[in-house]
């Protein structure tokens, strides 16, 4: 069974000048000797942003590769060694599974085998909730920005537009004048079979089915 310690610094400067390492050093090296463990080795990230999965950073990789079932990792704290809770709470959980334990000081020691563990799951899990909450709005806004400047979502490229170059949605005048006329016939009542049957009749192949799907698609257009 091996001890192993992990601390990164964000930033190149932060690196060079050591102060931010050597602090973060100096508290593993205090809260391993209280606990009575050694460090067997140290990985050390410098330079690189805490936006990266631990998996994905030099360090953190070798140390994932690294660990068997026993070994401990020590870190000083949670956003040293995590981007966020739901990256966290992923790690925790397969780091649980492998049956290597993980302590971080600023959590208050082991946070895979004792008492804290239970809580420390338990809060991880409410902000994760919350990420994923924040990161579903924000696909959702970046979503709706795309369809109000008419970019292409992915899946069939709607009636009426063509895909252009550079991923935009580009109008076809063939379709959207058979949009027109389909509007046209359903404001004079006509059913969605009727109007069907008369713009295939002008060339266009479409049945009820589509023609519905295209008259609430115009007009979810026309209420943004």
């Amino acid at each position: 069974m091996a001890t192993y310690s992990y601390s990164r610094v964000s930033t190149d400067r932060q690196a060079d000048e050591g102060e931010s390492l050597g602090a973060q050093q100096r508290t593993v090296e205090g809260y391993a000797l209280m606990s009575g463990m050694t460090v067997d080795h140290a990985y050390v990230e410098r330079g690189v942003s805490g936006s990266k999965p631990l998996g994905d950073r030099p360090e953190g990789a070798k140390l994932l590769a690294a660990l068997k079932p026993g070994d401990t990792v020590i870190t000083p704290k949670l956003d040293r060694m995590f981007r966020s809770a739901l990256d966290a709470l992923d790690s925790l959980a397969k780091l649980k599974e492998m049956g290597a334990s993980l302590h971080m000081i600023d959590l208050g020691g082991d946070v895979t085998g004792n008492g804290i563990s239970k809580l420390v799951f338990t809060i991880l899990s409410a902000v994760a909730e919350a990420e994923r909450d924040r990161i579903r709005e924000r696909i959702s806004d970046v979503k709706r920005d795309q369809r109000e400047r008419g970019r292409y979502l992915g899946g069939s490229v709607p009636f009426g537009f063509r895909l252009g170059g550079d991923g935009a949605l580009v109008p076809h005048a063939p379709e959207q004048a058979a949009i027109i006329r389909m509007r046209e016939l359903r404001d004079d009542g006509r059913s969605l079979r009727a109007i069907a049957e008369a713009i295939q009749a002008e060339g266009l192949e479409i049945s009820h089915v589509g023609v519905k799907k295209v008259l609430a698609a115009a007009e979810a257009r026309d209420s943004r």
